[in-house]
């Protein structure tokens, strides 16, 4: 189970397929050195994965619709490759998400 790499975000609790993708391939990514993003709909967020095993919760800045947005991700690692979590706004927006493994060179 590594905590770095590409994952799709496929299902969200609130949000429906056609939001996922507004503003393209709904996502989160997490580099070598710990750091994150994710982005769907027309939010998107960093947030540090220092750390990380098993698990991982964290706060995150960003944008929702090109307004300063910030909040709570939560992620685990399922022993599959999969993820599964909620992203949480400060503005009292939360949905959980199931993400798969992406491997964005063949899929962008």
């Amino acid at each position: 189970m590594s905590s770095q790499g590409q994952w799709r975000i496929i299902e969200m609790e609130v949000w429906d397929k056609n939001f996922l993708d507004l503003m393209g391939p709904a996502r989160i990514i997490i580099d070598a050195r710990g750091q994150g993003e994710f982005s769907f709909g027309c939010v998107n967020g960093a947030f540090s994965a220092l750390g990380v095993e098993g698990s991982l919760v964290s706060r995150w800045t960003g944008n929702d619709e090109m307004d300063e947005a910030s909040g709570e991700i939560s992620i685990d690692f399922e022993p599959d490759g999969t993820l599964t979590g909620e992203i949480c706004l400060d503005d009292g927006d939360e949905s959980k998400f199931r993400a798969v493994p992406w491997d964005c060179s063949t899929a962008c």
